[in-house]
């Protein structure tokens, strides 16, 4: 446990870099700001904050930064679409979830488990409809969504109070509960993307309503399904794993 007098950043890099993960190192702090970069420091941070604050705003921020420093960070990449197909009609899910989210904020969602799609939460107005920023239209039900452990849950399986993982276009991550899911039938595209990958190219595909109010992230921003076209670069997490149970396995298996 170390309180610095006067304390600075590089000290703390310092002990950080020459523990070892055997010494668990707890950082005094005096702050919300100063437990956030203990944390953050190094890509690494301490194991814990020590913190020295009345304040119950101080207090709250500390408790943020600890939970946002467990939090995931993702490698999303652009994937080019493909092929843009109707397919007819489907179940389609909408995952309503206890949480608002932010206009930068959504789900990975895909029918293989090695590539999801990011969809964007319904926070945009719109003419149709009026938003509903604690809404994802997901997919069909067979498709893959990530949840708050890393794995994946079928979408047809989600239930109320199952946990799923939220997701910024940066590729930071949150949990959020699920309040409902709404199960429907709508007419669907099929999407196809090409990943490019260590191996070569790689192919991922999800269904996906026929929705305008339904949108994806792409290298040009946000934009609605039925103005998605070959040649636009959709925003993906593509993981070369297979999965079973929702686990990431190492074996070999075919998608198609």
């Amino acid at each position: 446990m170390v309180v610095g007098e006067d304390w600075s950043i590089i000290p703390l890099e310092n002990l950080i870099a020459r523990v070892g993960e055997e010494t668990h190192l707890v950082a005094g702090a005096t702050t919300a700001a100063e437990a956030k970069t203990a944390f953050e420091t190094l890509e690494i941070g301490a194991d814990g904050v020590l913190l020295d604050a009345d304040s119950p705003d101080e207090i709250r921020g500390a408790v943020d930064a600890r939970d946002a420093a467990d939090r995931e960070t993702l490698d999303l990449r652009h994937a080019e679409v493909t092929a843009v197909e109707r397919t007819g009609m489907a179940d389609r899910v909408c995952i309503d979830t206890g949480s608002l989210m932010d206009d930068d904020e959504g789900m990975l969602v895909g029918s293989m488990s090695r590539g999801l799609f990011f969809v964007h939460a319904e926070t945009a107005e719109s003419p149709y409809v009026e938003s509903r920023p604690f809404r994802v239209n997901a997919g069909a039900v067979h498709a893959y969504v990530r949840n708050a452990e890393g794995g994946t849950n079928y979408l047809a399986e989600l239930t109320s109070g199952d946990e799923v993982q939220v997701v910024d276009t940066a590729g930071h991550t949150r949990e959020a509960i699920v309040g409902r899911v709404k199960i429907e039938k709508r007419p669907m595209f099929r999407i196809q993307a090409e990943v490019e990958t260590e191996e070569g190219v790689d192919r991922v595909e999800t269904l996906i309503q026929n929705a305008e109010t339904v949108k994806v992230a792409t290298a040009d921003g946000k934009k609605a399904v039925t103005d998605l076209e070959e040649g636009d670069e959709a925003l993906v997490y593509y993981e070369d794993v297979a999965r079973h149970f929702g686990e990431a396995v190492e074996e070999s298996i075919i998608e198609k």
